[in-house]
């Protein structure tokens, strides 16, 4: 199969993963807090990749220049959502969710400078069209009417953890062709697991969840695999495509997110986000050729 389609095809296993997995996350953050959601649903990601092992096989047998490039890929995708759940903390939703969509734009150069990854034909104009309507689709333009939101209050922590996945993704390009990307997802998520637990003993973060219904834990579980099929896939594109056209497509999760919770929990859409909607389903397509 033609390598622009393999690729376009693992962008959308990341944006549909992702996207699915946000929404869900973002009830279960309210519920136990960022610290505790991340830390359950990578786990439950483990447990996932675990299965897959027996279908696609892995290899242990890793370079130690492998072992430090997976404990800094890591470091990298640990330090990365924490930043980005700080700037979700502290800042404003709308102003977050379109600021982390930089990571798209960090990958592209980094695969550009240090990859030599080149795009063609018209997917410079694809990928412009993809970050441009995920960027309408996140941001919320009736709050940032509201004088009161401070719009910088947040923006420094999500630029930071912007930077920091687009290091991670190129970081994962390369292990992923040295190792498969099975292996590569499933070191990542366990050395980010022994990462958050370092983290918590250090900064004293509370990762019990004991104390809460099964219906919560289902739903961590839920966000995990979702999660872990969106970082597969991603992963997997990297080791048959090209990571400068596989994540920008996979950065459109916002758009899944958007019309879960126009679904689910019934609200609406504005002009500015349909017309969003609609520059990422143009640029997507516009991949192809």
């Amino acid at each position: 199969m033609n390598q622009v389609i393999l690729s376009l095809l693992a962008g959308l296993g990341g944006m549909v993963g992702w996207g699915t997995s946000d929404f869900f996350a973002n009830l279960s953050s309210d519920k136990i807090g960022n610290f505790k959601t991340f830390f359950w649903s990578q786990l439950a990601g483990i447990f996932l990749t675990l299965i897959l092992i027996p279908v696609f096989g892995i290899s242990f047998n890793l370079s130690l220049f492998l072992i430090l490039l997976l404990l800094l890929a890591s470091t990298f995708y640990s330090s990365a959502y924490l930043f980005f759940y700080k700037g979700f903390e502290i800042g404003n939703v709308s102003v977050v969710s379109a600021t982390i969509n930089l990571y798209a734009v960090f990958t592209m150069i980094f695969a550009f400078i240090f990859l030599g990854q080149r795009l063609s034909g018209l997917q410079p104009l694809a990928v412009f069209l993809i970050i441009f309507g995920v960027m309408l689709v996140s941001l919320n333009l009736e709050d940032l009417r509201i004088k009161k939101i401070k719009l910088l209050k947040g923006v420094r922590e999500t630029v930071l953890a912007a930077l920091i996945f687009g290091g991670f993704w190129n970081l994962s390009e390369v292990i992923s062709e040295q190792t498969g990307w099975v292996a590569t997802t499933l070191f990542v998520k366990t050395g980010s697991i022994i990462f958050l637990l370092l983290f918590s003993f250090l900064f004293k973060k509370e990762i019990s969840i004991k104390k809460l219904n099964l219906k919560t834990k289902y739903m961590l579980v839920l966000i995990g695999v979702l999660e872990a099929m969106a970082v597969l896939s991603v992963n997997w594109g990297l080791t048959v495509g090209d990571g400068i056209l596989v994540n920008p497509i996979a950065s459109s999760l916002s758009v899944v997110t958007i019309l879960m919770a126009v679904v689910f929990l019934k609200e609406k859409v504005s002009r500015v986000q349909v017309a969003g909607i609609i520059s990422v389903i143009i640029g997507i397509v516009l991949t192809a050729f």
